[in-house]
């Protein structure tokens, strides 16, 4: 677990009346000149298809117009928040441009704001317009730079909302079974809100794009719920009743997109590993197992975070350099072997707050995880990516957190970026193929 964040123009038809033909031809000749060299200026910037395809999963790994996908990627949770005033939006535009010239493919972000400032659902059911057009952006910018977007739907934690956002709504109106942070996962009418926040956001139409989120392919995919726990009930019953309901209905609207749920990677009380790979006893108590949570059958791929520096404060950075390392092949085998699914390590980061901080030891973990990333994908296994917590563009230290990084401002992560984003297309002969990674390439043989 990672410390919490601080908080048309369009152009009109044409209709001609009565009067003269060759006027008419000519001053439609005219329109249509000035139409086909500048296009319709809503779109012009966001054409509506450019031979997209969806992600797919064929057992252990991922697929993209028949050939696997290996996935190098990155959180930036701010984009919907920085899109919705026009004096923050071109930090996104930046952002994603700054993506794509690293050879990423895949940005982590929020898809959700519930309540407080800037909301996108300012109470249930009620959606703030100029944050939906925000998210449109953020989709349709992301499409302009060939990034695709891993979007997470509600967070477990209290920033931005969260479960305790919609466990408040249904107090104060009366209605919720208990003050308790994880009726979220259990009340009847909570489940209904947020299953009618799901139903909107899949059907919304984008309005620069004009396509239905659930049929756009530049969601990689849908994230259930950021590191979800229940504590409540350490069984894991409660949580795992309410992944099932909610995978289903995701799945029930949207069969387009793949799924994954947004977990920590924790084993439960029931599992064997609990005591050989989970960090400490108290991992196992949290009502989340990766392997009975991560077996739903509309689940298509493993979640797993990575933050051994917050789970031990008591050893040194080797130490946790090397549970790393264990706790990456343990999730990979069971993925190999008994899910049968891809798994992608959907953050990973350093704190640089530990006390023997050294900036050299966020390059040696990375490359550590990316490395072990890289030979999963050589053998084609289940490894399928990895999400690095977080990056940012600069002028934005208030937004960031001891994880955060300005690629730029980091030549060594810079360069270890590059270096895993050629190396992971170079596997399937893939360098030749895309434009932008033949000129990223192309020098790092």
């Amino acid at each position: 677990m990672k410390k919490d964040l601080r908080s048309h123009w369009s152009l009109r038809k044409m209709v001609s009346g009565n009067g003269m033909l060759y006027p008419i031809l000519g001053f439609a000749s005219c329109v249509a000149f000035i139409y086909m060299s500048f296009g319709d200026l809503k779109f012009s910037r966001f054409p509506k298809e450019r031979g997209l395809s969806f992600v797919e999963r064929n057992g252990t790994q991922f697929f993209l117009d028949g050939k696997p996908l290996y996935v190098n990627g990155w959180n930036s949770y701010w984009l919907m928040g920085h899109s919705v005033e026009e004096n923050t939006r071109p930090k996104v535009s930046a952002m994603l441009q700054a993506g794509a010239k690293m050879g990423l493919t895949v940005c982590r972000t929020w898809a959700f704001n519930d309540g407080g400032y800037n909301a996108l659902q300012i109470s249930p059911g009620q959606f703030d317009e100029r944050v939906f057009k925000a998210l449109d952006y953020v989709i349709a910018e992301a499409r302009q730079h060939g990034i695709r977007l891993l979007l997470s739907l509600v967070n477990n934690l209290q920033p931005y909302g969260g479960k305790t956002q919609y466990v408040n709504w249904a107090w104060k109106e009366g209605i919720g079974l208990s003050s308790s942070n994880d009726s979220f996962f259990f009340d009847p009418s909570i489940r209904k809100y947020f299953k009618n926040y799901l139903l909107t956001v899949l059907t919304r139409k984008n309005s620069i794009t004009g396509i239905e989120y659930r049929n756009d392919p530049t969601i990689f995919a849908w994230e259930l719920i950021n590191e979800p726990r229940c504590m409540t009930d350490p069984s894991g019953d409660t949580l795992q009743d309410w992944l099932e309901d909610m995978s289903a209905f995701i799945k029930s609207i949207d069969k387009n997109h793949l799924l994954t749920i947004g977990l920590e990677g924790f084993y439960g009380p029931k599992s064997p590993k609990k005591k050989t790979v989970n960090p400490e006893e108290w991992a196992s108590v949290l009502g989340s197992d990766f392997m009975r949570n991560s077996n739903i059958t509309h689940v298509d791929f493993a979640s797993v975070h990575i933050y051994a520096d917050q789970w031990f404060h008591h050893l040194g950075f080797e130490e946790k350099r090397n549970y790393v390392a264990k706790w990456m092949h343990s999730h990979i085998e069971d993925c190999d072997k008994e899910l049968k699914k891809p798994v992608m390590f959907t953050e990973y980061g350093l704190s640089d707050q530990n006390k023997d901080y050294q900036p050299s030891q966020r390059e040696q973990l990375y490359r550590t995880i990316l490395d072990i990333i890289y030979k999963s994908a050589k053998k084609k296994g289940s490894g399928a990516g990895a999400l690095v917590w977080q990056f940012f563009v600069k002028g934005m230290a208030e937004y960031s957190d001891d994880f955060g990084i300005v690629p730029r401002e980091s030549p060594p992560i810079f360069k270890l970026t590059v270096e895993h984003s050629c190396r992971l297309p170079r596997l399937q002969g893939l360098i030749q193929e895309n434009e932008n990674f033949k000129q990223l390439c192309s020098k790092r043989k």
